[in-house]
């Protein structure tokens, strides 16, 4: 059998190898930058509302008392679960040490940019989430997407399978019922609002004595 020698092999031109080295630079500079990107640099990302999903984003004093609320509630180490409230993640994130966690429960995949604090959550599966998270959080905080039983039932079993006990919930005046029945969550005196107006009134509930 007779064998190709060396000579026969293919080569490249060097112009044609310059252009893919430079190629392949590029790449690895991008995948490089990726990698890179801090969670200081995340939080500043904006991400418009989607009123199709029912996103409602909270207005600027309300995302600080909450955070406040947050942060007095469990500490800056604290791990806090944030259940379709993504509006409130970069405040919180902000301000917990690097042993804390802020973790988001979210239908939409555009906050996938969050990373491993990201959570896929549809509340139609209310357990489809990590098993090891189970009364994990020292906080668990809530703003189910629709006013309807349906959707604050199925919300109240992930609150209950995620927390350790601690529980704020955000929701419709008109909700408070099924939220003492559900979770024994009481109206506080705290009433968060929201960049554009909702036409329902909207209250925050908690398990225990929140102080404002």
């Amino acid at each position: 059998m007779q064998h190709e020698s060396d000579d026969d092999t293919p080569q490249l031109s060097l112009e044609t190898f310059a252009a893919l080295q430079e190629f392949y630079n590029e790449q690895m500079e991008r995948e490089s930058a990726a990698q890179e990107v801090s969670t200081s640099n995340i939080c500043n990302m904006n991400i418009s509302e989607d009123w199709q999903l029912s996103q409602f984003w909270y207005d600027e004093e309300s995302i600080k008392t909450l955070t406040r609320l947050a942060i007095e509630t469990v500490g800056k180490d604290g791990k806090i679960a944030l259940i379709s409230c993504p509006s409130l993640y970069k405040s919180i994130k902000n301000e917990l040490s690097n042993n804390g966690e802020a973790n988001l429960y979210e239908f939409d995949r555009r906050f996938a940019i969050f990373g491993t604090d990201f959570n896929f959550y549809d509340y139609k599966s209310p357990l489809e989430i990590p098993k090891h998270k189970s009364q994990y959080y020292d906080l668990v905080i809530a703003d189910p997407p629709f006013l309807s039983d349906e959707c604050l039932a199925k919300t109240s079993v992930t609150m209950k399978y995620l927390a350790k006990n601690k529980m704020i919930l955000c929701t419709g005046a008109i909700m408070a019922p099924l939220a003492d029945r559900l979770l024994s969550l009481k109206k506080t005196e705290f009433e968060p609002k929201h960049n554009n107006n909702l036409g329902n009134e909207f209250w925050c509930y908690s398990n225990y004595e929140v102080k404002l």
